[in-house]
């Protein structure tokens, strides 16, 4: 008797979820730029954002030494994370002045990570949170890996960003279950001030929303004598729930942690962190000797934070001197141009790329105007110089 006889006889192959019906298919600009490489050309590359290949300089001793700390060859499953750990989270929200118990703080290998353990607590499959418009596009795989809609707010932009509060309120649906709020924005720079924390607060108070805060870029303003308020410092009126990790503050993104830390009226903050736990339970996703080493990691930030500070603002101070147009930002690691628009079908990162330089078009970022163009401040001084000269040849 053969397979088919046994079996049955469907022929139609592995059914894959609708959730991950992702288009897979190479981008223009992904084979535009794929086809300089392989011809040899020199590009300009001002988009990489990954700061461990930047030319920043790491302590190898002091960083890897605390990765053979002995106790990592215990095992205790703790889904909270260790609390030492936990304690040098606290100590990192001290330093903004701001009071966090460790019993508040959940680990998580990364932000992403504490969004999926956020939407699979707030909400049900079909839900919808509401995100900031432009925005960093991961985002949206998130919410399609955890069968959340995400229903957007708009940026807008006039001589500085601003939230529209009447559009952003009709926004807000039956089934809307938080809203997200990137303090400072990816990729805008746009930070949150005082009255409009205070105005989302109400709005999340009014129909009975979270609100998650992802402060990963808060150590980054753009001004040198500038400093950006956490969430954290002051009492929230809501549940509130604050992401941040090591990626941004210790520039490490390898190291995979991060964390939430859960804010708000006291019976609803006790609640989401028992749930939290049991879904952290579940996973079990943080690795000893990972925990073992934050407590040194995040003390020793500060270093980093320096050098990527110094060539975030020299880079800025080029944008400036070129006479490009550069939007009015707050803080981050990304610059947002607006470029001259020309009458070529194609976009600004590839009417760029002609010119050898690698820049990330607007539109990846849900800007809806055409010639935004969008940089990374971590690019190294000589190539970032020598990119934006030639976007300023364009521009001109």
């Amino acid at each position: 008797m053969g397979p088919h006889r046994l079996y049955g006889s469907y022929d139609g192959g592995v059914r894959f979820s609708t959730r991950t019906g992702w288009d897979r298919q190479e981008s223009a600009f992904a084979a535009a730029v794929r086809s300089a490489r392989t011809a040899g050309r020199q590009l300009l590359d001002l988009t990489v954002s990954n700061p461990t290949v930047c030319g920043f300089g790491y302590d190898r001793d002091t960083l890897l030494a605390p990765l053979g700390d002995m106790h990592a060859l215990h095992y205790a499953a703790e889904p909270l994370g260790m609390l030492s750990a936990r304690n040098a989270v606290a100590g990192y929200y001290r330093d903004h002045g701001a009071e966090v118990s460790p019993e508040q703080v959940i680990l998580t290998t990364s932000t992403s990570e504490g969004y999926s353990f956020l939407f699979r607590l707030l909400c049900d499959a079909g839900d919808e949170v509401l995100i900031a418009r432009p925005s960093y596009p991961l985002f949206d795989f998130l919410a399609d890996l955890d069968d959340v809609r995400l229903r957007s707010y708009p940026l807008f932009y006039d001589h500085g960003w601003w939230i529209d509060f009447t559009e952003f309120e009709r926004r807000v649906g039956p089934r809307t279950r938080a809203i997200v709020v990137v303090h400072p924005n990816n990729p805008t720079g746009h930070a949150t001030g005082s009255l409009e924390r205070t105005r989302i607060e109400a709005l999340c108070a009014r129909h009975g929303l979270a609100l998650i805060v992802d402060e990963v870029f808060l150590d980054y303003p753009l001004e040198k004598d500038a400093r950006l308020r956490s969430f954290a410092e002051e009492p929230s009126p809501v549940l509130t729930f604050v992401l941040s990790g090591l990626s941004k503050i210790a520039g490490l993104p390898q190291m995979k942690a991060g964390w939430v830390a859960v804010l708000g009226p006291e019976t609803e903050r006790l609640e989401a962190i028992e749930r939290l736990e049991i879904i952290s339970d579940t996973f079990l996703s943080m690795n000893a000797p990972v925990q073992l080493a934050m407590p040194s990691w995040i003390a020793g930030r500060h270093g980093i934070q320096r050098q990527i500070a110094e060539r975030m603002w020299e880079n800025m101070a080029t944008l400036r001197r070129s006479g490009v147009d550069v939007l009015k930002a707050d803080a981050g690691w990304s610059a947002v141009l607006r470029l001259p628009q020309r009458p070529e079908a194609i976009g600004v990162a590839e009417q760029m790329l002609a010119r050898g330089v690698m820049v990330q078009d607007g539109e990846i970022y849900g800007f809806e105007e055409a010639g935004r163009a969008v940089l990374s401040l971590l690019t190294p001084a000589e190539v970032f110089a020598a990119g934006v000269e030639r976007i300023a040849e364009f521009a001109r």
